[in-house]
């Protein structure tokens, strides 16, 4: 067995689901793991991990009103708002979805469903750089 590991940087350009599939599987690819687990982490409280449909643009566009509904920005109760009025809705939008995500690898690619994509999750209004933790256990045939 191997472990594989690097930190992925990601920029958001404010709130939206950034796909980073493709930069999941070039690193895969650079690795040329074949059979094994990638285990993804994002370290931020304002941002997640999400696997969601990635074929069709409407599909995105529903979870961002989605999310945009359940916890939308003008709540009076929100007391935390040091960082602006997106700060205490962008924590309670990271605590509602994933900060982590495990997918198996098999001959050589991710084990994701036909219309499976992987996403940054940004809830800040403005951009960021967002860092993955990338590792991966691959088994040595």
């Amino acid at each position: 067995m191997n472990w594989h590991k690097t930190s992925l940087e990601i920029s958001t350009h404010g709130k939206a689901l950034h796909d980073i599939t493709d930069t999941v599987r070039k690193q895969l690819r650079e690795w040329d793991v074949q059979e094994g687990m990638c285990f993804l982490f994002l370290p931020h409280t304002s941002a997640s991990l999400v696997m969601s449909e990635n074929w069709d643009p409407t599909a995105r566009a529903d979870l961002e009103t989605f999310m945009e509904r359940l916890v939308p920005e003008k709540a009076g109760w929100y007391t935390h708002d040091l960082e602006g009025p997106d700060d205490a809705t962008s924590h309670i939008r990271s605590m509602l979805t994933d900060t982590s995500l495990t997918i198996p690898i098999d001959d050589g690619n991710l084990s994701l469903g036909t219309w499976q994509g992987i996403y940054v999750f940004e809830h800040r209004a403005r951009p960021h750089q967002r860092k993955v933790l990338m590792r991966v256990l691959s088994i040595s045939e």
